[in-house]
């Protein structure tokens, strides 16, 4: 019997398209604070964007490293190439610039509020520094609509790593094959759930990820289908 629902954040509630569009603006505000408004704001992201993600994803499964250092990292980097001054506050442009851009999936609100009326733990089990993630979701306005939210902060490694999943679990009262893990990555989320005896969930929005499917116990492509899920279980 399914007791909890988990979601993963990035990429499962709220779009990868937003997110980019969301730090379009944090590269456009540093080179506005910088001084250096005249440089494509286009090119500087996208190189931004390569750096900060090849370090992210070198860190799967290992112990956590803050997310800001890597962000951080990424733009002095970027930084250096094109001879301008990262702004001491980029962190706080970072975290301004979520709250003001972040966009949810359109069908969030209404299947969180659902699972939540049907009696389900609805928590969240995502990679990122506390900061960021509790701005974030206050901002979209969905932070009390969480039962429980684990971080890879708070647990010490990033996803797959299983104690991540463990420590969610736990702060829930149930165990693996009492809850649904939902993420947008096969590799990192429904391999990492399914240590734990979870019934894996994979969003995959535009079947862009069907070579990858076999990852998981199921696909779906709109978050509403959990709600049949979780009745059918």
């Amino acid at each position: 019997m399914i007791k909890a629902v988990f979601f993963d954040f990035v990429g499962t509630l709220i779009s990868k398209e937003g997110e980019n569009v969301t730090h379009q603006n944090i590269i456009r505000e540093v080179l506005k604070k910088a001084g250096v408004e005249d440089l494509d704001y286009m090119k500087i992201w996208e190189e931004y964007e390569e750096k900060s993600s090849k370090k992210f994803k070198e860190l799967a499964g290992k112990p956590y490293k803050p997310i800001k250092l890597i962000d951080e990292e990424a733009i002095n980097e970027v930084a250096q190439n094109y001879g301008f001054e990262v702004p001491k506050d980029f962190w706080e442009i970072h975290l301004r610039m979520h709250q003001k851009y972040g966009q949810l999936y359109e069908e969030v609100l209404e299947v969180l509020k659902a699972l939540r009326e049907k009696g389900y733990h609805v928590g969240m089990i995502t990679d990122s520094d506390n900061d960021y993630l509790r701005a974030h979701l206050e901002a979209l306005g969905i932070l009390e609509l969480f039962d429980s939210i684990t971080t890879s902060e708070e647990a010490g490694f990033y996803k797959p790593h299983p104690k991540i999943f463990e420590v969610a679990l736990k702060k829930a009262g149930v165990e693996g094959d009492e809850a649904i893990y939902v993420g947008d990555n096969p590799l990192k989320d429904c391999a990492g759930a399914r240590q734990l005896d979870m019934m894996s969930v994979l969003l995959d929005k535009k079947g862009e990820k069907r070579e990858l499917w076999g990852e998981c116990e199921l696909i779906i492509s709109d978050l509403r289908e959990i709600l049949e899920i979780v009745e059918e279980l």
